[in-house]
């Protein structure tokens, strides 16, 4: 790699000069015209592209969706395109507020192929293109600028004639000066001029102008001041529908395309999580959900996310990467702990406001509207802190944790984790709880049965009596205290010279209805000062806050 890459690489320098640009103030309201390419575009950037059952599943996807232009084939390009065109029609695939397009290069052997593969289709967009840049024009077709406006308006004028023989067919017209991005606006401009007054579009039945971006050349900005030049220049702008196509070579296609929309394009082209040559076209389901996370309603719709991602990965035998916006399994989980506190108290908040507004710190989208879960939103590593542990017991076991236990928990399992290096499961964590509060095999203090409400005196005091099993033996005890917990305390300190000092105490059930577990939750001081805590589990509340002593103990 070069320390002076100047000597080899320039810097693209647009021509236009915009200084009264209005895109950056403007404001998206609404969706544009989509058209998923995936099924051309995509499809001739596998290394093994589609064969029919996978294409048919891919174009059966998109119909869900909710896609109402797809681009389905090149026909001219290979028999199989062809056929497949074919079989759309014959089996009558096609549903009537769907519009098919396909592509042709400027070629009149080629037109007529393409136009025959769609015979006795209700309607279709024939999309033409020729290169235009003058790289292009240069080095890969060796042509001046008038050649290459003759190419473009031999083929405009061959798909003109085809479609005036095929009457019963609504056609729309398409033109792309390819390379848009890197051509001279005003040539690009002349040549779309010349295409149009070939076409003769009017408001009524307009022709699309597609804009690419085929090589990302520039920052996003610079595309959007080329599409408003454009769209200011063109003559018969409301018999034009303006179409962008971003290529991401420079990582930024769904910022050109956002942009592009706000400097007046109408519609855009691209692929499902940004398939493509090199480095694929714009994702439409990013742009879609973002448009979605802005209240704005983008007429496709994603319920079941998991779903698209898993017949994507199927059909084009490429993986949807796990940070991927909206769709990675990573996209929604929090390992960071403060992060996962941020998020906790977020969905607390959100909870106690009730008005429906989304508003979750680090989630832009809920994870519920497109058919995901909660569970992941939170995952454990040596990396999170007391909310994530907390957040992952609550979600897997319904346990609300005090504030210092989930401190003291949260220590523990950083110790585990830091021993595994690895990330943490929901049952991992509840046996690291299980161990630490002592709810689950033998304990050195276990409840045999108590009996509690029994009053010793005028001032309200009350006797603990029962029968606890203290390292494998049944042992009685009894004492006093001003209530049920303080009794308790009282007998293991009269039985044991247990010291314990209780400072803080919870409760809650585990689950609403007639049958639901409660929990308690004790915090004591040792008579060395350290903190001991302690958690009980029964069917009754009370029971439980027995259990919860005796668990302390266990940690005395």
């Amino acid at each position: 790699m070069l320390t002076n890459p100047e000597i080899k690489y320039r810097p693209f320098v647009s021509s236009i000069e915009l200084h009264d640009r209005k895109w950056p103030s403007n404001r998206l309201t609404k969706a544009p015209r989509w058209l998923s390419t995936d099924l051309r575009d995509g499809n001739q950037a596998l290394a093994d592209p589609m064969d029919v059952e996978r294409k048919l599943r891919f174009y059966d996807m998109l119909l869900a969706i909710g896609f109402k232009e797809i681009e389905v084939a090149f026909p001219s390009a290979s028999q199989t395109e062809f056929d497949f065109v074919r079989a759309l029609i014959e089996e009558d695939r096609i549903p009537v507020d769907v519009t098919i397009q396909v592509l042709t290069q400027s070629r009149k052997d080629l037109i007529d192929r393409t136009f025959e593969s769609l015979e006795g289709t209700r309607r279709a967009i024939v999309h033409l293109y020729n290169a235009t840049a003058p790289l292009f024009r240069r080095v890969v077709f060796g042509m001046e600028r008038h050649q290459i406006v003759d190419l473009a308006v031999t083929g405009v004028t061959a798909m003109l004639e085809e479609s005036l023989k095929r009457p019963d067919t609504d056609w729309i017209f398409e033109y792309s000066p390819e390379t848009f991005c890197f051509t001279e606006p005003e040539f690009a401009l002349e040549i779309c001029e010349q295409v149009l007054d070939v076409w003769q579009p009017t408001p009524e039945r307009p022709a699309i102008l597609n804009l690419p971006a085929t090589v990302e050349v520039a920052t996003p900005n610079v595309y959007a001041d080329q599409i408003e030049w454009f769209c200011r220049n063109i003559s018969r702008r409301d018999a034009v529908v303006i179409s962008v196509h971003p290529h991401n070579d420079r990582g930024t296609a769904v910022a050109a395309a956002e942009q592009a929309l706000l400097a007046g394009a109408d519609r855009i082209e691209g692929c499902l999580f940004g398939n493509g040559e090199r480095t694929g076209n714009v994702d439409l389901v990013t742009l879609a959900l973002n448009f979605y996370t802005q209240g704005i309603d983008p007429k496709l719709y994603f319920p079941a996310i998991r779903e698209v991602v898993k017949t994507v990965e199927h059909c084009n035998g490429l993986s949807v990467h796990p940070r991927h916006p909206y769709a990675g399994e990573l996209v929604h989980t929090a390992f960071s702990g403060s992060h996962q506190d941020a998020i906790k108290k977020g969905f607390t908040a959100h909870g106690q406001r009730n008005d429906g507004i989304w508003e979750m710190p680090y989630l832009p989208v809920d994870p519920a509207d497109i058919g995901e879960t909660y569970e992941a939103v939170i995952r454990v590593n040596s990396q999170s802190g007391k909310g994530g542990v907390a957040w992952v017991i609550e979600q897997d076991r319904g346990l609300k944790l005090p504030r210092e236990l989930q401190i003291d928990l949260s220590q523990r399992v950083q110790e585990f984790a830091d021993g595994t290096g690895k990330e943490i499961t929901a049952g991992m964590i509840w046996s690291i709880f299980e161990q630490a509060y002592h709810l689950t095999g033998p304990q050195e203090f276990e409840l045999v049965s108590y009996q509690d409400g029994i009053s010793c005196n005028a001032g309200g005091q009350r006797i603990f009596a029962g029968r606890i099993r203290h390292k494998g033996r049944e042992v009685s005890i009894s004492g006093r205290g001003n209530g049920l917990i303080s009794s308790a305390v009282a007998a293991l300190e009269e039985s044991f010279s247990l010291l314990l000092e209780v400072a803080d105490y919870h409760e809650h059930a585990l689950k609403r209805g007639v049958y639901s577990q409660a929990v308690a939750y004790l915090e004591c001081r040792a008579c060395d000062g350290r903190k001991i805590f302690g958690v009980g589990i029964d069917d009754d509340v009370a029971t439980a806050s027995i259990k919860a002593v005796l668990s302390a103990a266990c940690n005395g």
